[in-house]
C-alpha cells in the first residue's frame, strides 16, 4: 500500500520541480495499545506507529525561500526563511511553519527546500496525522542540512512546534511516531522520557480501528474538569499516605481506603487512574508472554473505567464496545483517544475481519444512521528515510 503513495509522491515531485528529490522519507500515524488519560497523571502510555503514513519528498533549492505541496490538498505554500515565521490562516501549513521556526528558534540552521507530501493516514480520526507531518517535515530538513537531532530532539520540537499552533498536547504522538518498531509497542514515561519497547507480536488476531464517525463537543471542557479532580484526589492520598508522591505510587487499597473522604466523581477518576497504570504494566507482561488473551480482556476492563469511572466515553462508542464484548471473533475493545467519539481499538480473530466489518456496518447504520469506517492497521517502523 505505502509503494503506491512513496511512487506517486516522487513523480509528483519530479513533474513539480523537473528533478528527482534528493531524500524521502516516511513519517507514521500512531496508535496507543493501553494507557489512557494518565501520561498526565503520571502513568505510563503504551503506543505504537503504524503503517500508515505520510510521504514526504525533499529537495535543496539553493534560495532562501521553501516551497511546500500538499499533494491530496492540492495547496501549496511558500515561506521565505529570512523573515519571522508567523500563523497563517491555512491551517495545515502552520505545523510545518511552526516547525521551521522550531528549528530556527533552536539555533539550527538551514536553507530553502522543496518538498511535496501526500498521506494515508485517515485526517481527525486521532492517528496523530499531525505529529507525523511535523516530524516528517523535521526529519526530512535534518536530512537535506545534515542537522545534529537526535530522536528524543526531533519528537520534542515537533510537540513545540503543534503548541505554538494551539494545540497543548502530550509528548506521546510525536515520540511514538519517530520511535517506533516494526512489532513493537513503546512503554514511554511521559514525565522522563524513559521509555521501553515490548514485544506486539499479535499472532492470530488482527487490529482493526472502528472509526464512530462521531466528534462531541464535550472534550476541552470535561478534560480540564477530569485534570481539577484528579489532582483533588492525588492531594487527598498525599495527606493520608506521604510516602505517595505521584499516582503511580499509590495502591487500588489506598484510593478504596479513602473513600468516604472523597467526593463520589472524585473517587472514580482516581479509582480509574490508579487500575489504568497498573494494567499498562500488565499489558506489558501479556504482551512478553504473547498472551493476547489477557491482553484483550484489559481493553475491556479500560473501556469500562473510561466509561463509568472517568465517563469520557458516549452512546455510539459503548454501543461499539458492548457489541464487540458479545461478538466470539474479538477478544478485546475499548475507545481510543480523549474520548467522547474518535475510534475504538478492536483484537479481531484472523479470518473473520470481514463478517466482523459486515455485521458492525449494518448495526451502527441501523442505530444511529451513522456510516462506520474501518482501518486495518499493522505495528510499523518510526520516520525514516528511504
Amino acid at each position: 500500500m505505502n509503494d503506491i503513495l512513496i511512487q506517486n509522491t516522487v513523480a509528483f515531485f519530479e513533474k513539480s520541480f523537473g528533478s528527482s528529490p534528493e531524500k524521502t522519507v516516511l513519517s507514521p500515524g500512531r496508535i496507543n495499545i493501553i494507557g489512557e488519560h494518565i501520561d498526565y497523571n503520571d502513568g505510563y502510555v503504551l503506543p505504537a506507529a503504524i503503517d500508515k503514513v505520510i510521504c514526504f519528498a525533499f529537495s535543496k533549492n539553493n534560495t532562501k525561500t521553501s516551497k511546500i505541496i500538499a499533494i491530496d490538498l492540492n495547496e501549496e505554500f511558500q515561506i521565505d526563511l529570512t523573515q519571522e515565521v508567523k500563523l497563517s490562516d491555512v491551517v495545515w501549513t502552520n505545523y510545518i511553519r511552526g516547525v521551521i521556526k522550531q528549528l530556527q528558534d533552536n539555533g539550527f540552521s538551514f536553507e530553502g527546500f522543496n518538498c511535496v507530501f501526500s498521506s494515508n493516514i485517515p485526517v481527525g480520526s486521532g492517528l496523530s496525522s499531525s505529529a507525523a507531518l511535523e516530524c516528517g517535515t523535521i526529519f526530512g530538513i535534518k536530512s537535506l542540512f545534515d542537522l545534529k537531532l537526535e530522536k528524543v530532539d526531533i519528537s520534542l520540537l515537533g510537540q513545540k512546534a503543534e503548541h505554538w499552533v494551539g494545540i497543548n498536547c502530550g509528548i506521546m504522538d510525536q515520540f511514538s511516531s519517530v520511535h517506533g518498531l516494526e512489532n513493537k509497542v513503546i512503554k514511554l514515561d511521559c514525565n522522563t522520557l524513559d521509555f521501553e519497547y515490548h514485544n506486539a507480536d499479535f499472532k492470530d488476531y488482527s487490529l482493526i480501528l472502528f472509526d464512530s464517525n462521531v466528534k462531541h463537543s464535550l472534550f476541552t471542557s470535561e478534560y480540564n474538569t477530569r485534570r481539577i479532580e484528579c489532582e483533588e484526589g492525588l492531594s487527598i492520598i498525599k495527606n493520608h499516605f506521604p510516602e505517595v508522591k505521584s499516582f503511580r505510587d499509590s495502591s487500588v487499597e489506598q484510593v478504596l481506603s479513602l473513600k468516604d473522604k472523597m467526593s463520589e466523581k472524585v473517587f472514580d477518576r482516581v479509582h480509574f487512574v490508579v487500575k489504568e497504570i497498573n494494567r499498562v504494566i500488565k499489558a506489558c507482561e501479556a504482551l512478553d508472554e504473547g498472551n493476547i488473551e489477557l491482553l484483550g480482556e484489559l481493553l475491556f476492563e479500560t473501556h469500562y473505567g473510561l466509561s463509568k469511572e472517568y465517563e469520557v466515553s458516549c452512546e455510539e462508542l459503548d454501543m461499539l464496545v458492548d457489541t464487540a464484548k458479545e461478538d466470539e471473533a474479538i477478544i478485546g475493545s475499548r475507545l481510543m483517544g480523549g474520548g467522547f467519539g474518535g475510534c475504538t481499538i478492536n483484537l479481531v480473530k484472523k479470518g473473520n475481519e470481514n463478517e466482523v466489518k459486515r455485521k458492525f456496518s449494518k448495526l451502527y447504520l441501523d442505530t444511529f444512521g451513522i456510516e462506520l469506517k474501518f482501518y486495518d492497521v499493522k505495528i510499523s517502523n518510526g520516520t525514516t528515510l528511504l
